[in-house]
């Protein structure tokens, strides 16, 4: 294998890590607001580092270009799109999960 197939297996199960991480945020976690922060930080690194993985296996080719574009477009709309979701429950007036007294 050459240098640039170790770099695309570390990008991809890097992302997939990540990818894994979110979805357990989205399990784990207990109210709107920590479950849109974990989603949008872990899903965006995830989808950055297997889609700079993809664009790795295409090599110098117009479909690499392409990759990294909607991988720019996806840097920029996800953590956008969290917020504005995290914004529309609190104009709802959705209350953040606080622990009860005595529950730690």
């Amino acid at each position: 294998m050459a240098l640039v197939d170790y770099a695309v297996v570390a990008f991809v199960a890097a992302g997939l890590f990540f990818g894994f991480v979110a979805a357990v945020g989205i399990i784990r976690l207990p109210d709107l607001y920590t479950r849109a922060h974990a989603t949008s930080k872990s899903d965006t690194l995830g989808s950055m580092l297997t889609l700079g993985g993809v664009a790795l296996v295409f090599g110098a080719d117009f479909t690499a270009v392409k990759t990294v574009f909607l991988l720019l477009f996806m840097f920029i709309t996800n953590p956008t799109a969290a917020h504005a979701i995290a914004r529309a429950a609190h104009d709802q007036g959705i209350e953040p999960w606080t622990p009860e007294e005595g529950e730690n």
